[in-house]
């Protein structure tokens, strides 16, 4: 009697077996003529006997479940999860257990699946459509943990989308990871340019080199984005009102890094926000006396004065920074979009004006004074095309202004700007 019930156990597994079998090769078959359906209906029968299959079925069986999931998702995030979860298990299934029949297919699968997660992220990201983007590279991010890369920049993009609770979840996660963000960069420099430009990969970059379109090849490691990040979360519990976590978070983050000057430049804005002027002002006098002859620190520190709506301050740092930097492009067009930022009050009063003769000689007053802004701003314009002559926007400014001071300049720019722009 023992026997026979051993023999009827072991003919049982093997039905057990033979039916999986089976519907997997049917699930194959439907796959291959397109008959998602039939291939989902197969799965479906086969998976409450997959767990007791051999582990070359249970691979098969979840690279199917991926390639069907895959197939069907149009764009649902939940269906692309579900077949990067499913690739992800029919490797880890082979990998266990010493095999690689199907890990090829579905890692190549996978690789698919997220590079088309990815570019749709970023088509949503250009669309401005940061929440959407966020999602996407948070998915990004869970089917493959390594690439924490996409967490950072699904954390930016909920910022952007303003969606605080979310950005905080992701950027207290890369905390948590150690996340820096330093990358190596293999960069030369341009010989028709005389830029320097950065290369996706070192053999690029070594090729370019030989073929004497560039030189001084080099290799650099990116800032780290720790003190961003701590910044970003600083700023947003700021912004919620949760004073206490932002002065807990800023206080953790200088732990780590005490002399990080973004971390310096955060804790001040900070400071400002919460109505501390005092405390700003010590803080930032602080920063510069750290490093005194850095450029970019003061360009830095105008961008955030301007930031605050101090456009006063701003413009005495972008002043600096071009003192120290003669030809800084960025700090050049940040001191004449401080300056033209004066013309709005002036036009607004110039509109609100009536036809007497009072608000005629008036509306002279104000037609000089918009004038003497746009003449203040034309040096720093000038300087920015002198330093970079392919920038647009400034081109474009420069050569609006010269037409509002009726300077003949304005057909000469406008000649340039077509070109720059393809003779449109």
């Amino acid at each position: 009697m023992k026997n026979k019930l051993i023999v009827a156990y072991f003919l049982a597994i093997g039905a057990v077996g033979f039916a999986q079998k089976q519907e997997l090769k049917e699930a194959t078959k439907a796959i291959k003529s397109g008959n998602l359906e039939a291939a989902s209906q197969a799965l479906k029968s086969a998976e409450g006997l997959i767990e007791a299959a051999a582990d070359k079925y249970k691979a098969q069986y979840y690279l199917l479940k991926g390639q069907v999931a895959s197939a069907t998702a149009n764009g649902a995030l939940e269906k692309i999860e579900s077949a990067a979860n499913a690739y992800n298990k029919a490797m880890e299934i082979e990998k266990a257990s010493g095999s690689s029949k199907y890990t090829p297919v579905a890692n190549e699968a996978l690789v698919k699946l997220r590079q088309a997660l990815i570019e749709n992220a970023i088509k949503d990201q250009n669309a401005k459509d940061h929440s959407a983007a966020a999602k996407k590279l948070y998915l990004g991010f869970k089917t493959n943990p390594a690439d924490t890369l996409y967490l950072y920049y699904a954390a930016s993009n909920a910022v952007n989308a303003k969606e605080y609770d979310t950005a905080l979840t992701y950027y207290n996660k890369l905390i948590d990871l150690n996340f820096t963000g330093i990358q190596t960069q293999y960069v030369a420099t341009n010989k028709k340019t005389g830029k320097e430009e950065a290369f996706p990969a070192k053999n690029m970059r070594d090729i370019s080199v030989k073929t004497g379109d560039f030189i001084n090849p080099k290799t650099k490691k990116t800032d780290s984005k720790r003190g961003e990040i701590a910044k970003n979360i600083v700023l947003i519990y700021v912004s919620q009102g949760k004073n206490e976590e932002a002065m807990q978070a800023m206080a953790n983050a200088k732990k780590e890094n005490p002399n990080d000057a973004s971390l310096m430049q955060a804790e001040a804005d900070m400071y400002y926000k919460l109505g501390d002027v005092a405390k700003y002002k010590s803080i930032m006098e602080e920063i510069v006396k750290n490093d005194p002859e850095n450029p970019d620190l003061f360009y830095n520190l105008g961008v955030s004065a301007s930031r605050l709506g101090d456009n006063d301050k701003a413009v005495e740092y972008y002043k600096k920074a071009i003192d120290l930097k003669p030809g800084y492009e960025a700090a050049q067009v940040n001191v004449a979009a401080v300056i033209l930022g004066k013309e709005k009050k002036i036009v607004d009063e110039m509109n609100g004006l009536g036809t007497s003769s009072k608000d005629y000689k008036r509306y002279e007053v104000l037609k000089k004074q918009r004038e003497d802004v746009y003449r203040e701003a034309v040096p720093y314009l000038e300087g920015a095309l002198k330093a970079n002559p392919d920038n647009v926007e400034a081109l474009r400014t420069l050569m609006n202004i010269f037409y509002q001071l009726d300077d003949p300049k304005a057909d000469e720019l406008k000649t340039k700007l077509k070109a720059l722009e393809g003779g449109n």
